[in-house]
């Protein structure tokens, strides 16, 4: 079957997985209701709980979860061939992801807008929420140091980009204010702004911002990661509607536009598969394709850091209940179509198998040349469209460095909301202060990304970058713990949600002893402790979800009727 073929075929699944399985999810399991009063106006403040139009939504929520890891896995999956990690994308999307998803945004809802994390407390118990906690700020503060790390290779790698991205920032900002605090329809600003990035675009492909080669005694990588962490730390602490909302809206808009280019220019290059459907020859020292193809595609199929956008961030913008159908499910949709056109782009992008195979030579080339294999990719597509490879691949990196800067902005949002809890869970009183945990989390960060790897400043985060897969699948698989937990004390039907529990919890538990032991032969004392760590929180927090289902089961028997004398 052709690429074209194919991609139409799983662009019609996901069609019909958000027309029928999301409709039957949000009428007969979380049963929906139109006039439940959401956090949003509940807690209305202008800062962070605000009622937003649920494309606007849908746009920050989408483009706070599409960063490069539904790329970047995918396109390392392609070692294994691109039959499985097709596959895994298409099922995973449909039957994982978009559950897992829509139901996190959901019950956080149902919670006023309390995280997954602290819903832990009222499920669970007060222990596993700490638990929880204490992983959900791991993965944060991992995601922040590396997806500042991945911005500032990008800026470096390609300099016709920073222009753009920076120019976005006050196009953003005055929509913001255009559209609530003047009253502007959303329409013909968004269509502006959109226009306007495209012509950045093409500005900064003839404007290159490179940094100097060392300032300071830094490289410019160092210089753009503490740039970006800065810029993180900012934004985090605007009102929503200023910036985030906004400049998510624009991006969602560049984002889909960019996914209609490529498949496109798929359909008019109409290519062979260059990639073996199941690569039966793989390069010696690559891991097992099972259990390591669910952590490796990680988001690209389901991701546990989406749930913390959906309970974080998006759950306290949303406008009406019924809302969360489009803006969860079909953001797990729009994160699948990511996936679909990184796969197409690393499968049948490359000119010839020959020069496929040089790429995933080894495990280690295809890890560090993910984001690469797909811009090489995407841009041959583009290419065909008659558009140049300067103005392709300046575009496809600033659509990826777009991308991945919100999902930083908002991880720095969701990293002050945990440590404030973590500061009510163990009454740290400076934590409640929304500056200070804002600075905590800015200098964490900072200490990750500089002292990790004192020979590379700025890159510490790649150091922990190999547990990034398994801690968030692992925290994908927490969270839909709390979910099934919570239908079936609803008396609802929570089978849907207990397979893909029992799944991701699995395989990820088993890829998490797997990378261990390979630690452990390698010698990288870090990793070794950090991933036991994360590993035995979370098994001790499964245990705690199975203790608590235990005592409720025991508290609904009726006691025994009195022995007669």
């Amino acid at each position: 079957m052709s690429p074209t073929i194919t991609t139409i075929a799983v662009l019609i699944l996901f069609y019909l997985g958000y027309r029928y399985y999301s409709k039957f999810l949000s009428e007969r399991i979380f049963r929906l209701d139109p006039n439940f009063v959401t956090p949003a106006h509940e807690f209305k403040d202008g800062v962070d709980h605000v009622p937003t139009n649920r494309f606007v939504l849908w746009g920050h929520h989408f483009s706070s979860v599409a960063g490069a890891a539904p790329i970047v896995g995918p396109a390392i999956a392609m070692i294994w061939g691109w039959g499985p990690a097709l596959i895994w994308v298409t099922l995973g999307t449909i039957f994982f992801a978009g559950l897992h998803d829509f139901g996190t945004l959901w019950a956080s809802v149902r919670n006023k807008g309390k995280s997954v994390g602290v819903i832990t407390n009222s499920v669970i118990g007060t222990r596993a929420k700490g638990l929880f906690l204490l992983v959900i700020f791991f993965l944060l503060l991992m995601v922040n140091a590396v997806f500042a790390v991945t911005i500032a290779n990008l800026f470096t790698a390609f300099p016709e980009s920073v222009l753009p991205y920076w120019l976005q920032i006050p196009v953003a900002i005055t929509i913001g204010f255009l559209v609530y605090k003047r009253g502007t329809k959303l329409l013909w600003p968004s269509i502006i702004g959109l226009i306007l990035l495209f012509v950045f675009i093409l500005i900064g492909a003839n404007v290159p911002l490179p940094l100097p080669e060392a300032m300071f005694g830094m490289s410019p990588g160092a210089w753009w990661v503490i740039i970006m962490l800065i810029y993180g730390a900012v934004a985090s602490r605007l009102p929503v509607w200023l910036l985030l909302q906004p400049r998510d809206y624009i991006n969602s808009h560049m984002l889909f536009l960019g996914l209609i280019i490529i498949y496109l220019g798929l359909f008019v290059t109409r290519p062979d598969f260059v990639a073996p459907f199941f690569n039966t020859d793989v390069p010696a020292g690559t891991p097992p394709i099972l259990p390591l193809l669910f952590v490796t595609i990680a988001c690209g199929a389901i991701s546990g850091f989406h749930g913390l956008v959906s309970s974080g961030t998006s759950s306290k913008q949303l406008d009406k209940e019924t809302d969360a159908r489009f803006v969860g499910y079909f953001g797990a949709v729009g994160e699948g179509m990511l996936a679909l056109a990184a796969i197409m782009a690393t499968a049948a992008g490359f000119a010839t198998f020959d020069a496929w195979s040089q790429h995933y030579e080894s495990w280690a080339a295809a890890s560090a040349g993910g984001t690469a294999a797909f811009v090489t990719g995407a841009g041959h597509f583009l290419s065909s469209l008659g558009i140049s490879p300067v103005i392709g691949t300046t575009f496809i990196s600033i659509m990826i460095v777009a991308f991945a800067a919100t999902t930083l902005d908002t991880s720095m949002r969701l990293q002050r909301f945990i440590l404030s809890e973590i500061g009510e869970q163990y009454n740290v009183q400076p934590l409640k202060n929304a500056n200070v945990s804002t600075v905590v989390a800015f200098l964490s960060c900072v200490a990750l990304a500089f002292l990790a790897d004192p020979s590379n400043p700025g890159a510490g985060g790649m150091v922990l970058w190999p547990l990034f897969g398994t801690t968030n699948q692992l925290t994908a698989g927490l969270s839909l713990l709390i979910l099934t937990i919570l239908l079936w004390r609803m008396g609802r039907n929570y089978i849907y949600s207990l397979i893909p529990l029992i799944v991701v919890v699995t395989a990820t538990t088993v890829s998490m002893v797997i990378n261990i032991a390979n630690y452990i032969q390698a010698g990288n004392t870090l990793l070794v402790i950090v991933g036991t760590i994360i590993l035995a929180l979370n098994i001790w927090l499964i245990l705690e979800g199975l203790a608590a289902v235990k005592r409720e089961m025991q508290s609904r028997i009726p006691p025994a009727p009195p022995l007669s004398k």
